[in-house]
This record gives C-alpha cells, sequence and structure tokens, in this order.
C-alpha cells in the first residue's frame, strides 16, 4: 500500500479540548456523538479540567490516552487533527486564547490551529455576568475574525445566570457542536 492510500484509509481525528466547568464530566457524551459520526478523538484537556473528567474511562472510550501536557522527547505525538472542538470552553480559556497567550498544552494547539487551516469549534459554558464583559466580547469577536465558530447565542449555547450553573449542565448542547464540525 502506498503512502497515499494510507491517508485516504485513516479515519478523520478530532480533538475533544476540554476546560474546567460543569459540563467537563460529561464530555464522553461528546466522544460518543463523534464516534458515531466516524471521528476517532483524541481528548485534551487543560490542567484545570483534569479534576472535572475521569481520565481513565475517556481513554477507555477513545483508545487514546487524555493529553494535558506536551510529549516528552521519544513520546508518540498524538495524530494529526482534522477538525478541533473546544467545550465546554471557559470565560478563561477563551480570553487567553484570543490574547495570544499559549501557557497550556491546549492552548498552544488553539494557537496554531487558525495557520493551519484546522477548522475549530467553540462552545463556551459561561454565565451572563462574564458573558457580559466587553473582554469577552472582543475575544469571541476576534476568534471569529480568524475562523473560529463560537455557538453563542440563541438555538446554541446561551449563558445562565450567575450562580446556575450546575442546573444548565444538563442543558449543555453538545449535539450542537458536533453538527457544525466538518
Amino acid at each position: 500500500m502506498t503512502d497515499a492510500g494510507a491517508d485516504d484509509e485513516r479515519r478523520r481525528v478530532l480533538y475533544i479540548i476540554v476546560c474546567a466547568a460543569g459540563p467537563a464530566g460529561d464530555v464522553g457524551k461528546l466522544v460518543t456523538l463523534a464516534h458515531q459520526r466516524g471521528w476517532d478523538v483524541q481528548i485534551i484537556a487543560t490542567p484545570s479540567a483534569l479534576d472535572f473528567i475521569d481520565a481513565e474511562a475517556l481513554e477507555a472510550q477513545t483508545g487514546r490516552p487524555v493529553r494535558s501536557q506536551y510529549r516528552k522527547p521519544g513520546e508518540p505525538r498524538s495524530p494529526k487533527a482534522d477538525a478541533i472542538i473546544v467545550a465546554p470552553a471557559t470565560y478563561n480559556t477563551i480570553n487567553k486564547w484570543a490574547a495570544g497567550i499559549s501557557d497550556t498544552y491546549a492552548l498552544g494547539i488553539l494557537s496554531e490551529a487558525p495557520a493551519l487551516g484546522i477548522p475549530v469549534v467553540v462552545l463556551p459554558f459561561v454565565n451572563t455576568a462574564l458573558a457580559s464583559r466587553s473582554a469577552f466580547h472582543r475575544s469571541v469577536g476576534n476568534l471569529r475574525l480568524e475562523g473560529a465558530r463560537i455557538l453563542l447565542g440563541p438555538g446554541q449555547f446561551e449563558p445562565h445566570a450567575p450562580g446556575t450553573g450546575e442546573a444548565a449542565v444538563s442543558r449543555y448542547p453538545w449535539e450542537a457542536a458536533i453538527r457544525v464540525t466538518t
């Protein structure tokens, strides 16, 4: 088999970048939806998100280690991403990414994605107080200008009132993210 044939047979790889927010513990739902659509999945967690997820269960579900740090010399590389979903995307991650801050493995991947032509879909999880901040509006606008698809607004993710995040977790629209991922 030629290298071109191997590339043709390679399944598409979806990176799911998970941040430390209420819905993170349910990211396995997004993995299931991705698998149903023929994606191989690589989970990348922000360091804080590791406390929100069951990494062992996600590794069993995806067949890949959950990554949260840059690989060490000699460690195998993750497969190349064909698309990225950031979900749940926090206020902090969205603002840092838009500002060009790359102080975690997840932010490093996001920082390179636009220049590499990798489509990125962002499904936020923020409250109305954070979503109303001008810094957040600027960040969302700047990321959209760079090609990120931010699912924020009616029919997508709608911010919840402060202090009600726990109740909003059950309404988190995982399906919206996978539906628009190419």
